[in-house]
């Protein structure tokens, strides 16, 4: 007759000296196990007291555009139309000029505009429009992630992935047109994308896209645009926003960008920081600073630190704090300071581009000098060339707001 295996352990204790009892190792690993079970109920208690936070801003940022006359959300000198956008119900996310019929632009619609954790600034603007600020829109993606929707000649940025009729790209237009005007808007993208891009988006003026020949990451995508504008316009303030971004609260975000640029404006590269929703490992964050003290930017602080994307338990313990937000990957800043800390932080970088934008409006040099440059140019993220070193000498800021964004990869984490 077999014995036991536990019998026999304790039966010849001499056999194995230093091994553990089973009814002491089973211990252990349910201690371990209730231990996790207390973690992980801690973390749905912390989320769901974050969706009722978030709940209730939401609730705030509605009461204050229904109440705009003497509100505390309200904000009546910051007012702007409601974007145009054609609300359609496509059948497909394929958008072709010949699928999707045009439409008359609605009226205008004036709504105040909630800002951030200091609602009761005022901008001195009448309109939304801000002179001398410029739209960057970089619109890169090998189309991947979305495939077999997306592909590499149709990226999700060209897709009508809310089935609202308008592209991602077009509806990132709709969204930044009102600061920047088609004038001042800017397209950065690939040879495979350019045609469809003028498609969409048939206000682009054809001077204003700028086409990298090879994907270089964000540092070489932005950095073309602003060296290029610094040399038309030395005093231009650029903007960089994604081409495939959801942004819920336009208004909202629309007076962030609006603070960010006067934040620009005294030598900071500034970025946008969103109030999480939840503990996100689909984004960076940003760890706040202290608070700049600017009068026409009241939420503008420094940025302390940026921190790459968390697993989940370190992204539940940055939101405990509420010193972190997310890291939306949107930059304002001054196109020649930019281009200075890029002299300071990766000079060649600085000087290659430098050469192509000094070429650029010219069509008989510019492709030879492209092809001379371009290959030898660092691949590197923004965050990684300047804004994290820069950050580290207190020259980035951050704009905290209350708008809901979304990627579609960083949503679906």
């Amino acid at each position: 007759m077999s014995v036991p295996v536990a019998q026999a352990a304790s039966a010849n204790p001499a056999q194995s000296p230093h091994a553990l009892p089973v009814e002491f190792m089973f211990k252990q690993i349910m201690e371990a196990v209730h231990k996790s079970q207390l973690e992980i109920a801690e973390l749905r208690s912390e989320c769901h007291e974050l969706r009722q936070a978030n709940a209730s801003l939401e609730r705030q940022v509605r009461e204050g555009i229904q109440n705009n006359n003497g509100s505390r959300l309200g904000t009546p000198g910051f007012t702007t139309p409601a974007p145009g956008s054609p609300q359609l119900r496509a059948k497909s996310p394929f958008l072709t000029p010949h699928t999707v019929p045009t439409l008359a632009v609605p009226p205008s619609i004036y709504v105040p505009s909630p800002l951030s954790d200091n609602s009761l600034t005022q901008f001195n603007f009448g309109v939304r429009e801000i002179p001398g600020f410029w739209v960057v829109i970089p619109a890169g993606g090998a189309g991947t992630r979305l495939w077999p929707l997306s592909r590499e000649e149709h990226p999700k940025f060209l897709l009508d992935l809310t089935l609202k009729g308008r592209s991602l790209i077009q509806a990132t237009w709709d969204r930044l047109i009102p600061l920047s005007s088609s004038a001042r808007t800017a397209i950065v993208a690939g040879p495979a994308h350019v045609k469809s891009i003028t498609e969409q988006l048939p206000d682009l003026l054809p001077h204003n896209l700028f086409c990298e020949p090879s994907a270089k990451d964000s540092m070489a995508a932005i950095g073309l645009a602003a060296a290029v504008l610094a040399v038309r316009d030395p005093n231009s303030i650029i903007g960089s926003f994604a081409a495939d971004h959801m942004i819920s609260g336009d208004d909202a975000f629309l007076a962030a960008v609006a603070e960010a640029v006067e934040v620009a404006k005294k030598d900071y590269l500034v970025t946008i920081g969103i109030a999480p929703s939840h503990p996100s490992t689909g984004f960076g964050y940003v760890r706040l600073g202290e608070k700049l003290g600017l009068q026409d930017a009241p939420n503008a602080r420094l940025v302390s630190s940026f921190k790459e994307k968390p697993d989940a338990r370190t992204a539940a313990a940055y939101i405990k704090t509420g010193n972190y937000r997310w890291n939306a990957g949107m930059f304002v800043v001054k196109a020649t300071f930019l281009m200075d800390l890029l002299k300071e932080y990766k000079p060649e970088l600085h000087d290659g581009l430098q050469t192509i934008a000094h070429a650029w409006d010219d069509e008989s040099l510019r492709q030879k000098v492209l092809d001379e440059v371009w290959p030898g140019l660092e691949k590197i993220a923004i965050d990684h060339a300047v804004a994290e070193p820069a950050a580290l000498d207190r020259r980035v800021a951050v704009v905290p707001a209350t708008f809901g964004q979304c990627s579609y990869l960083a949503c679906a984490m």
